[in-house]
């Protein structure tokens, strides 16, 4: 791939070529892989919990292992990736995901299933800031929101694919588990070929900023703590560990809560949570469409209000009333899409310098990711005795969240700023690095 068809397309006339496409699409696999991982095992397991006879606590201890695991990989595989050069991260840790998912297959006891989580989830989680950083590196600035918004497609469309396997597996027991985690094998041994068949440059403008594609000088990191780059560390970080918080626990453990809360069969919470899948991935296209132009954060206000009443109507039935939940899993999967990651991920783009995003990038997602497991270790035990203080604690979770965001819409990454003040702000942080 020849840095002339990364960077073609008129600065008048902004257009995202094939290839800028492509780069997005296998980067956005780190998305779907990581959502992927997540839901697949949320949906199994109350199957593992058979299979395997886990307590509830054993089932918070395995979920915690894969969140702790994404954590920790974020953290190192970030800051591996802009000191050492993110091609080299970039074209590996797909095949070690690869790897703990099989682990997930084949696993003949619970043993199995901590390593395959534990190694699954090193890898989603060093992927994930690696390959944000790679679409921002090779590609112009005029269509960075496109292509980062495109990733989150691919974090949305790995949610649905999860669900719609578990359905159509459901009635299978123990092999519907199977099936979900060799499907994620599968997916990323391609991805690594493909990745790897690759050739990829900076793009001048990046590259004139001494662009970290074969590593940065390691005094970078010392200067984490200048108020230019600590400031939108601890927004950006604020914001996703809020937010997390409450999709985390409906991200892994929704069918869990639909099945033991609500009441629902294993086939209705899953064929529920698919049922609004289609509509979450079109707001999802949507706001890849929108997220070069100030609508990105004109609905970010709107988006952040309705995703509290979402949570907020859920946790006054308790989580015990169907149509409530109906409700619920309709708006959340509209709103989320323009007050949530995908707006996390374009935040952690535009508010650092080239040379740190990577490891900024790693720092958040991963202590989002460690708290989360913190949180997820307790989740079961806590649903089952009260499935509304979960809700009610959520809520309160996208309500802060909320608050951060408008803070980073209004002073930190305003959209409507326009291209030429972020390069500003930019060019700010580079001369405190230096």
């Amino acid at each position: 791939m020849s840095n002339d068809a990364i960077v073609s397309g008129s600065p008048e006339q902004p257009r995202v070529t094939r290839a800028q496409w492509r780069l997005a699409v296998l980067s956005g696999m780190a998305s779907y892989l990581d959502s992927g991982i997540i839901v697949s095992s949320g949906v199994a397991l109350g199957l593992w919990q058979d299979r395997f006879h886990l307590s509830s606590w054993g089932l918070g201890a395995l979920s915690a292992a894969l969140t702790f695991s994404i954590a920790v990989g974020s953290l190192i595989g970030g800051r591996l990736a802009d000191r050492f050069g993110r091609r080299r991260v970039y074209g590996i840790d797909i095949l070690v995901y690869a790897v703990g998912a099989a682990l997930l297959v084949v696993a003949p006891n619970s043993t199995f299933l901590f390593a395959g989580m534990i190694i699954g989830g090193l890898a989603a989680g060093a992927d994930l800031p690696t390959s944000l950083a790679m679409v921002s590196e090779h590609s112009p600035r005029s269509v960075r929101g496109r292509l980062i918004g495109a990733t989150q497609t691919m974090w949305v469309a790995g949610i649905a694919v999860a669900i719609l396997v578990g359905f159509a597996t459901s009635t299978l027991g123990y092999l519907s588990a199977q099936i979900l985690f060799a499907h994620l094998a599968v997916v990323a041994v391609v991805s690594w070929i493909l990745r790897n068949r690759m050739r990829l440059s900076p793009v001048p403008e990046e590259a004139e900023r001494g662009g970290g594609a074969e590593g940065i000088d390691a005094k970078a990191l010392r200067r984490l703590g200048s108020r230019p780059i600590l400031v939108p560390l601890l927004a950006t970080g604020g914001f996703y560990l809020a937010w997390n918080l409450a999709a985390n626990t409906m991200g892994q453990y929704g069918t869990y809560f639909l099945t033991t809360v609500s009441g629902a069969s294993q086939t209705l919470a899953t064929g529920l949570s698919l049922a609004t899948l289609p509509l979450g991935l079109a707001c999802s296209l949507v706001f890849v469409r929108l997220a070069d132009t100030p609508w990105r954060d004109r609905l970010f206000y709107v988006c952040a209000a309705l995703q509290v009443l979402a949570f907020a109507v859920a946790a006054a039935t308790g989580g015990a009333v169907i149509a409530a939940m109906i409700f619920f899993l309709l708006l959340y999967n509209v709103v989320n899409q323009f007050a949530g990651e995908a707006s996390y991920k374009i935040w952690s783009q535009e508010a650092f310098p080239e040379e740190l995003r990577a490891t900024t990038q790693g720092l958040t997602y991963g202590a989002s990711r460690a708290l989360c497991g913190l949180a997820g270790l307790a989740t079961p035990a806590l649903m089952h005795a009260s499935g509304s203080v979960v809700l009610w604690l959520s809520t309160l979770c996208v309500a802060v969240s909320g608050l951060i965001g408008v803070m980073i819409v209004r002073r930190i990454a305003p959209q409507g700023a326009g291209v030429a003040g972020r390069d500003a702000g930019l060019a700010r942080q580079k001369e405190v690095i230096r």
